[in-house]
């Protein structure tokens, strides 16, 4: 046992020197510059103190809600450590399923001969478009099917949101994110596999994806935080800024199923739910001002499932 809890401690705390991982710290270095614009336009002056306050405000990093964030990153992580080994996601036989039935369905082709370079684009560029869509879908599913949106909820349920409200899931919703992410990169690999031979590479930036990496440096740690920084209206037509994801998190009914998507805005506007920064005003988080079902570790990890079953046989009667 407690070579088992200090193994994950130690896992937990390479997530910082993970490209990988959210908190990365230098997606951290760079929320905090791109803070530094936000605190200049809200302040008369400027000091260390008044920014690292504006940055880390008591009032939200004590809040309760922010504590069962801290609590639920570590917990997540036992329970994903002593439970997911049995439950198998694997991008291979998905991988070789899909490049096996473009071949029964096109026949065997030798593969396109184009330089390695552009190879090496398109599929770094397939597999962040085609994952950025299936995680719109997968969370856009999340908010429209009831019984998974009780899975969902936990992850709206927080009052205040810091950078380890990413980690603010019920394992259910965590399996389903697996599942997505296996079925896109195997989709992804058989066909580039099939095009192209079984030469196939990403490009990296310190062992992440190239577009991820740019996605995570530009404020993706400012998402889930109380500092409002908008791209301005043409650019959040494309992408999503950290205060339109912000909106996503309002308690208010206007903004509810808005703004589902993780980079790309395209989605969103397909799907006439993208609402801009500029478009709203002051706003709090959370489901809604009445809701009492997310207030202790106890509810975040049993509330989902009783609430699911009801909403299950409530949709048969």
């Amino acid at each position: 046992m407690f070579d088992f809890l200090s193994g994950n401690i130690v896992e937990l705390s390479d997530y910082l020197f993970d490209a990988n991982k959210r908190i990365y710290f230098v997606y951290l270095l760079s929320a905090i510059l791109l803070a530094v614009p936000v605190f200049i336009k809200t302040s008369s002056q400027f000091s260390v103190v008044d920014f690292w306050c504006f940055l880390f405000p008591k009032s939200v990093y004590t809040h309760q809600s922010a504590k069962h964030d801290y609590a639920l990153f570590f917990i997540n992580k036992l329970i994903k450590s002593a439970l997911f080994p049995f439950v198998v996601f694997s991008m291979a036989p998905i991988a070789i399923a899909v490049s096996s039935g473009f071949e029964s369905v096109f026949g065997v082709n030798p593969p396109i001969e184009w330089s390695s370079a552009s190879i090496i684009i398109i599929f770094t560029l397939l597999l962040f478009v085609i994952d950025d869509f299936t995680r719109f879908l997968l969370h856009y599913l999340l908010h429209k099917v009831p019984m998974l949106w009780e899975f969902h909820k936990v992850h709206h349920s927080a009052l205040v949101l810091t950078p380890f409200t990413i980690y603010r899931s019920h394992p259910i919703e965590s399996l389903l994110y697996a599942f997505r992410m296996a079925v896109t990169q195997g989709f992804v690999v058989g066909l580039c596999y099939y095009l192209f031979g079984p030469t196939l590479k990403m490009y990296d930036i310190l062992g992440a994806n190239a577009f991820v990496f740019l996605f995570n440096i530009f404020g993706s740690n400012l998402r889930h935080s109380h500092i409002w920084l908008s791209w301005g209206d043409k650019i959040e037509g494309w992408l999503i800024s950290p205060a339109q994801h912000q909106i996503h998190h309002s308690d208010n009914p206007k903004h509810f199923d808005r703004n589902f998507g993780s980079a790309l805005a395209v989605w969103d506007r397909l799907f006439s739910c993208l609402i801009k920064a500029s478009a709203v005003g002051k706003i709090t988080y959370g489901i809604s001002v009445h809701h009492k079902g997310h207030h202790s570790l106890v509810q975040i990890y049993l509330e989902p499932f009783k609430k699911s079953i009801q909403a299950l046989f409530s949709r048969r009667l």
